[in-house]
This record gives C-alpha cells, sequence and structure tokens, in this order.
C-alpha cells in the first residue's frame, strides 16, 4: 500500500473512529446519570478505547510482529471519563527509522481519534530492565492486556515477566512507594480538599491491595482473597463499599470539571454533594454531608487496608518461624507484632482493649499488632459502652495511657482508627471526620485535636528541642504534663453543635476529670485550658501587646505561672496544627513576648518594667556597641522618638533603625532598607522619609505592586516631622523569586515611590482565593472613639492583594491622618485596627458616609 492510500485510509479511521466515540462515550454518560452503575461504566469506556485504538493500529499498517498493550490502570479493563490511556507498543525489535515514523504517525491519530494517550514504545528487553529500574513502570506493566497485534509477542512478555518479578522486593518496594504518597499528602486524608485517588484512604491504596494480590497470586478480586482467608467476608463487603463509593466520587469530578480532576476543591464540593443526591439540612450544607461520608470511608478503607496488608506480609515474607511469647493469660508476642491468645478475648474481656494499646507502649520490642488483633478490636469496639466507661479499672487504664513516657500519640490515633476512642469519650464521635469549614483548619476536627496532641508529645522530645527550645524547656519542667494531653483532646470536642465551643467543652472535659479521679486543681486546670485555648492567640494578635493595660488584663485572667506556660504550650501547639501554612515566624514572636511580659508581670514587676522598654533600650546600645556605634550617635535620633516607639519595638528593630538612621536624623531623601528577619522568611522593611500626604497608601500600594502580602505594619510619627514606619511582609510565591532580589528591588525602587507624591499607581486587581470564595467573609468596620478625641478604626475582611491599598486610599480620600496601624493576617482573614485623627469623623454625618464607602471598598 502506498503512503497516499495509507494517510487516506488512516483519516477516514480517525474521522469515523473519532465520530462513533464520541456518540458512545454521550451514550455511556446518559446511562450512568439514569442508573449509577460504576463498572459498567468504567469497562465500557475502556471497551469504546479498545475498539478506537486496535482500528487506528490496523490503519497504520503497525508490523505484524508488533503488539499494542493496555496498561496501567487501563489494562484492568477500566478507565474513568478523563483519565489517560495508557499504551504500551511492544516491539520485537528496536525500531528503525521507518517504524519510528509509523509510531509517531500512530501517536498522533491516537490524539486526533480523541483518546488522550500515555504511551512507550520498547522491545521486550527493553520493558524488563525498565521494569528492574523503576517500581512505577513495573507495576504498570503488571496490569497489561492484548488489544492487538502479536499474540506471541504478548506472551512471552508476560512469561518473562513473571519469570523476572521478585515478589518479596515488589511488596517492599510498593509498601515504600506508599509512605512517599502519603508523605506528599502530610500522611491524612482528613484535608479539606483531598485527592480521591492519591491521598491517603483513596483509590491508589485499594489498587494497591490488588498490584500485590496479583503479583503475589493471591487474587485477582475481593472474592479470592476471602476464599485465601485473607479477609473476611465482612471486610470483602467493606472494600467493594468504599470502591464503589470512590469510584463515584471520582467519575463525578472528572465530568463536572471536564478534565482529569482528582481532588475534591471547593469549587466542586457542593455541586458533587447535589448530583450524588445529597441533601443539606438545617445546620449542615450538603458539602459538609458529603466531605464527612468522603471521610468515614477513607477511615474505613485505611483499617482494613493495614489488616490485609499485615496479613500479605505473612504470606509473601515468610520469616524463620518463632514460638509465640506469652506475655499474660490473653496476649502474646509474634515476630515483634502483639497478638491475642484467643479470638474471643475482647469478648469475654472487654478491659483487654485498652489493655492492648498500654502493653505497646510499655513493651518496646513491640511494634504493631497482628491483623487478628486489629480484627477483633474492630468487631468488638462496640463493647465499649457505659458500663465499660464506668468501671473503674478501665479508666484508670485510660490515664495510664496518657500518663505513659512513649507511645501516647500512636495509642490515641489507633484507638481512633479502631473506633475505641470514639466510644470511650462519647463527644469525641460528634466530631469524628467533621471538617471545619473555615479559612484557617485544614483538617477534620479529630484530626485537629491529634495533631495538637503530636505537637504537645512533640514538646517533651529531645529530639525536637532545637525546634522548640523553649516549648520544651516549659514542658519538661511542668508538674503532671500528661494533664495537658487532656486538654489538647477537649479543647475542640464541642465544634460544631452551636455556640462557644470553648464554653460548651468545659461541661465535657469537666465531667472526664471528675469521673477519672483528678484533684480538684488539676480539674480546674484542664477546664480553664478548655475554656480560654483562644484567648492568648487572640490577645497576641489582635491587641496592642505593647500596651500595659492589656498586659495587665491577660496577666489578671491567667492568674499564675502555671497556667500561663500550660495555656503558652497549648496555644503553640493549637496554632501549628490547625494547617501546615498557618504558622509563622511573626506569630511565633507575638506569643513569645505576650508570654515573658505576663510572666515578669505575676513575678512582681511593674507593667512599665513587664514591658522591658528600659531593658529594650540597654539592649539596643549593646547591639549598637557591637556594631561598632561610638556611645551617644544614637542621642539625635532618638530624642526625636517618644515612648510609644520605644514600647512597640524590640531591641534588635530599635538598634537597626538607630544604625540606618543615626547619621540621616534630618534627612530629606527617603531612606529604605530590608532584610530577612532570623526566624523566618519573613521580609522586614523600614522606610523613613519626610511625612507626607498619602505616605501609607503609597507603601501599601507599592508592596501590593510586588504581590508581597503585609503581615504587620507599625506607623510612626518622629517629633520632627518624619514618618518612620516598619513592614513585616511575606512572599506567597517565595519558592518562585529570590529574597536576595526581593531585597534589592524594594530599597531600589520603593525611594523613587516615595519623593514623586503626585504619582500614587493602583495595584492591579488580582483574583480572591478560592478559599475566599467558598467561605466568604461579610465585612465588617467599627469606628469608636477614644478619651483623646481620636477614633480607632477596627476591620475585619477577607484578605486579597490590594486590601490595604483600598483602606488606604478611602482614608486619604476623606482627609483622614492615619497615627498607628495593626496589621493582623489570620490565614485568609484580616482584622485591622488603626489610630485615626482630622478628617471630621467626630461628626455622625462624615463618619457614616466614611464607613459606608469602606464597607464598599472591603467588599470583592
Amino acid at each position: 500500500m502506498n503512503d497516499d492510500r495509507r494517510a487516506l485510509k488512516l483519516q477516514r479511521a480517525i474521522a469515523v473512529g473519532r465520530k462513533r466515540l464520541e456518540a458512545a462515550r454521550t451514550v455511556l454518560r446518559l446511562a450512568y446519570e439514569e442508573k449509577p452503575q460504576t463498572t459498567r461504566l468504567l469497562q465500557g469506556l475502556a471497551a469504546l478505547a479498545d475498539a478506537a485504538a486496535a482500528e487506528i493500529w490496523k490503519a497504520c499498517d503497525m508490523p505484524a510482529g508488533a503488539a499494542l498493550v493496555a496498561v496501567g490502570g487501563y489494562g484492568r479493563g477500566e478507565l474513568f471519563p478523563c483519565s489517560d490511556v495508557d499504551l504500551l507498543f511492544l516491539l520485537p525489535e528496536p525500531a528503525d527509522d521507518e517504524l519510528k515514523d509509523r509510531i509517531e504517525a500512530l501517536i498522533g491519530a491516537l490524539w486526533d481519534v480523541g483518546l488522550a494517550i500515555s504511551h512507550s514504545a520498547r522491545t521486550v528487553d527493553e520493558c524488563l530492565e525498565a521494569s528492574l529500574a523503576d517500581i512505577t513502570i513495573q507495576t504498570t506493566l503488571l496490569e497489561s492486556r492484548l488489544l492487538t497485534g502479536s499474540e506471541g509477542l504478548f506472551q512471552q512478555f508476560q512469561m518473562r515477566y513473571r519469570a523476572q518479578t521478585d515478589v518479596s522486593e515488589f511488596f517492599r518496594a510498593k509498601l515504600l512507594e506508599r509512605d512517599q504518597r502519603y508523605a506528599r499528602y502530610n500522611g491524612t486524608p482528613y484535608t479539606q480538599e483531598p485527592n480521591c485517588k492519591e491521598s491517603p484512604g483513596g483509590l491508589r491504596d485499594l489498587q494497591l491491595l490488588g498490584w500485590i494480590a496479583r503479583a503475589a497470586g493471591l487474587g485477582r478480586n475481593w472474592r479470592e482473597l476471602v476464599r485465601h482467608r485473607l479477609i473476611t467476608a465482612n471486610e470483602a463487603a467493606g472494600l467493594r463499599s468504599t470502591e464503589r463509593f470512590l469510584r463515584h466520587v471520582r467519575i463525578r469530578l472528572h465530568y463536572l470539571a471536564a478534565r482529569a480532576e482528582d481532588r475534591l476543591l471547593f469549587d466542586y464540593q457542593e455541586r458533587l454533594a447535589g448530583v450524588m443526591g445529597i441533601k443539606p439540612t438545617r445546620a449542615r450544607r450538603a458539602s459538609e454531608i458529603l466531605m464527612q461520608r468522603y471521610y468515614l470511608t477513607a477511615k474505613k478503607l485505611t483499617q482494613i487496608n493495614g489488616i490485609l496488608l499485615l496479613n500479605y506480609g505473612n504470606e509473601i515474607l515468610p520469616g524463620r518461624e518463632l514460638p509465640a511469647i506469652v506475655i499474660n493469660e490473653r496476649f502474646q508476642a509474634v515476630r515483634e507484632l502483639l497478638d491475642i491468645r484467643d479470638e474471643k478475648v475482647f469478648e469475654q474481656n472487654p478491659s483487654a482493649m485498652l489493655e492492648c494499646f498500654l502493653l505497646l507502649q510499655q513493651r518496646s520490642e513491640l511494634t504493631e499488632m497482628t491483623a487478628r488483633t486489629l480484627r477483633a478490636l474492630w468487631s468488638n469496639r462496640n463493647r465499649v459502652n457505659a458500663a465499660f466507661r464506668n468501671d473503674p479499672g478501665n479508666r484508670a487504664k485510660f490515664l495510664a495511657i496518657l500518663q505513659q513516657k512513649h507511645g501516647v500519640l500512636h495509642a490515641f490515633r489507633r484507638m481512633n482508627q479502631c473506633g475505641i476512642l470514639s466510644r470511650y469519650l462519647p463527644p469525641w464521635r460528634k466530631i469524628l471526620c467533621q471538617m471545619q469549614h473555615d479559612l484557617f483548619h485544614a483538617y477534620t476536627v479529630d484530626q485537629h485535636s491529634l495533631l495538637v496532641l503530636r505537637n504537645m508529645r512533640r514538646f517533651t522530645m529531645g529530639i525536637h528541642a532545637h525546634e522548640h527550645p523553649l516549648m520544651t524547656s516549659l514542658m519538661l519542667g511542668f508538674e503532671r504534663h500528661w494533664l495537658l494531653y487532656i486538654a489538647a483532646l477537649f479543647h475542640d470536642i464541642a465544634k460544631g453543635r452551636g455556640g462557644d465551643h470553648s464554653v460548651l467543652g468545659m461541661a465535657d472535659a469537666r465531667e472526664f476529670c471528675e469521673h477519672h479521679g483528678l484533684d480538684d486543681e488539676d480539674t480546674q486546670l484542664v477546664v480553664w485550658l478548655v475554656r480560654n485555648h483562644l484567648i492568648m492567640s487572640l490577645t497576641s494578635q489582635k491587641e496592642d501587646i505593647t500596651d500595659p493595660q492589656v498586659i495587665q488584663k491577660f496577666a489578671a485572667l491567667v492568674g499564675d505561672e502555671r497556667r500561663l506556660a500550660a495555656l503558652y504550650l497549648l496555644t503553640h501547639a493549637d496554632i501549628r496544627g490547625t494547617s501546615p501554612t498557618v504558622w509563622n515566624g511573626w506569630k511565633s514572636r507575638l506569643l513569645e513576648d505576650l508570654f515573658f511580659a505576663t510572666q515578669r508581670l505575676l513575678r512582681g514587676a511593674t507593667p512599665q518594667q513587664a514591658l522591658r522598654q528600659d531593658e529594650r533600650i540597654a539592649e539596643a546600645c549593646y547591639l549598637l556597641h557591637q556594631h561598632g556605634l561610638r556611645a551617644g550617635a544614637e542621642d539625635e535620633l532618638w530624642s526625636r522618638l517618644d515612648a510609644v516607639y520605644f514600647m512597640r519595638h524590640s531591641s534588635d528593630e530599635i538598634a537597626w533603625h538607630t544604625q540606618m538612621l543615626y547619621d540621616r536624623v534630618e534627612s530629606t531623601k527617603p531612606v529604605v532598607r530590608a532584610r530577612m528577619l532570623d526566624s523566618s522568611d519573613d521580609v522586614q522593611v523600614m522606610a523613613y522619609t519626610l511625612d507626607q500626604k498619602d505616605l501609607f497608601m503609597r507603601l501599601t500600594g507599592f508592596f501590593s505592586r510586588m504581590g508581597l502580602s503585609i503581615l504587620d505594619a507599625k506607623v510612626h510619627t518622629t517629633r520632627h516631622g518624619h514618618a518612620l514606619d516598619s513592614f513585616i511582609l511575606r512572599n506567597p510565591n517565595e519558592q518562585e523569586e529570590d529574597y536576595g532580589d526581593i531585597l534589592c528591588q524594594i530599597e531600589q525602587e520603593l525611594p523613587p515611590v516615595l519623593q514623586n507624591p503626585e504619582k500614587i499607581v493602583r495595584p492591579p486587581t488580582v483574583r480572591v482565593s478560592r478559599q475566599v470564595r467558598h467561605f466568604p467573609i461579610t465585612p465588617t468596620v467599627n469606628l469608636t472613639a477614644d478619651e483623646s478625641g481620636r477614633h480607632i478604626l477596627s476591620i475585619i475582611a477577607a484578605d486579597r492583594p490590594g486590601l490595604l491599598f483600598d483602606v488606604a486610599e478611602v482614608l486619604a480620600k476623606h482627609g483622614i491622618r492615619l497615627e498607628t496601624a495593626r496589621i493582623v493576617t489570620l490565614g485568609e482573614r484580616v482584622e485591622d485596627s488603626f489610630l485615626l485623627s482630622d478628617g471630621g469623623l467626630a461628626r455622625a454625618s462624615r463618619a457614616i458616609k466614611f464607613e459606608r464607602e469602606l464597607l464598599e471598598r472591603l467588599q470583592f
């Protein structure tokens, strides 16, 4: 056949195939939407791809000795709506130039017909070599299926592939690969936007079970695994139900997004719930119900997955048979695993369920439980009832688990996974897999609480002391620090009930403490921590902690140093447990400053001494001396600064400002300096210039145009009419740009902006984040007069680029002078305060007009 005839034949095949494929896909989608059956859809889509690919292969006149092979998920005979079609062009020998041209034409034709292919062209030897080098390729080739071409070549490939596969090495490699995948998703399925394919508890975990079983010859479906006594019939039913649910989620996501989207993004959650028939209730949105169902499904899969992988290990990695070591009449050790001696031990003695967690903590040679122990725990979890909870022996065991030196976090994670914790602590059941639909928490309430417990435990470990030296010191000096673990478990336990969860949680915490025999002092500490677990964070971030009255008020609430240390530890652990992105060096410094100021006040210092103004000035002098400045060099600048300046700035900031300005005090040209903060990746900028109209607007506009987020701002006017403003900034795209370039850009480009009072450039409009779109914050503006006749402006709004510029522009329009600003960015939410003067705000009509216009600008 000549080239023209071949090309014409191929074009006809593409045109006919594309039209047929599009029509058939539409029929399958309509059939699915009418009667959702995942197997029929996935197998139907794969069959359509089979036919289209085979037809194109034939039209391209591929060599008779070659074979077209489906691999990967497509090789299983399943295809999700927008997934890649994984193909192997299996060749009898390396391709010459003519065959390479045909393969190139084949690839183009497959795309043209409507198949989004992922392909490779290899000989059998090349396949085997690649398989040895890459576990992903080895797994892809495991599920191979001949579509068309040489059956003999395909059989040769399969025979040699099976002969080469080392099942034990494959098993170990897949577990390592799983651990790496879990790490990419922070080891949890309980995030706000999980990946239904790759996250822990997702479809990939089901596929992992299938790959290992197939490679080891243990079974090709759940029914065969039951026959091999690797799982029970109930567990097989659980796997089928989780698989069905996760498939529905992924299919619907692909159709909603019209692409291969596997993440349950906020953009799709509400619509996904709707197409899956989930209805909202008075208290909960449909998306919240959907996500809780998803998390519970992932939890069930994780539980069964752990049991089955242990059984796989026993089959695939047979070790030297060792006799079981008897621990007591209920338990024994089998190859470093805790094992029950009788299948009915928990049925006959329910208290042993808590004992097994305690034994894992106390015996370092035990690494995990056997599959039958895990299965027995899960099967008997409902025996943890009111009688069980009221048993003094069980209460003593539960406290003992909290009080152990090792394994506290692992014990609680295991109890949560096995369903024991939610039955022992009934309020815990209400937060189980409950999503927190806000802009701060990235995890479900139960998982967040366990992360707070994890952070508390890290404060006790020397290996983490370099990360949290002060926390470690405080925790190791805290008597009965296991009380803080109780506070961690209960601090959010009343979330989602309506009302103030801190107040509602107090009753649960008190009941637990009293039922478990804690004395009044310890009970009061735990209850107080649950009630006030937010107060230190709110005080440090939303109030001026350089104000003596703020410190006095906070110290009066805390009362003593033990409570202060406990609250500091809980607050630190709580913030770090909300999201990987919430904690930063700025928040750490605020909390630390509040802690030490309060500690000094509780030890008898005056409010001024507690704020260390004199010490701060002395430390600044010492730092200046270290940098080589002569004594008295600071006098000219400092004489122009008032007490408020020295209260609001640290000794390091005072020394830095002085070092940059001591010989430029009367400068009429702007002085701009930028530096990296030692304790974080944040940038600190100092701008010193003659005070001018709209200065704050110029500064915020410049930073917005650079794409920098403002974390904190300190606005100060000297006695001789200069502005000395300081900002802490963050680059949201810090991986994309070198911070050294950012510092240089600020120092070079900001001074001309400050020298040109006529030109103000508005920052470009930027789309708000997806989080803000789906969790909108209604902006609020509050304007109150203080005793001096000035006004305090407080705003709450969703953060977005250019927000502060808009605020500054409205202030400038109304002729309002900004004296000080406190910028607080809490995730995607800002809560800023400004001290204002002038502008005629004492007149109600002017104030109302100003507030109304500002509210309009805060909308997005």
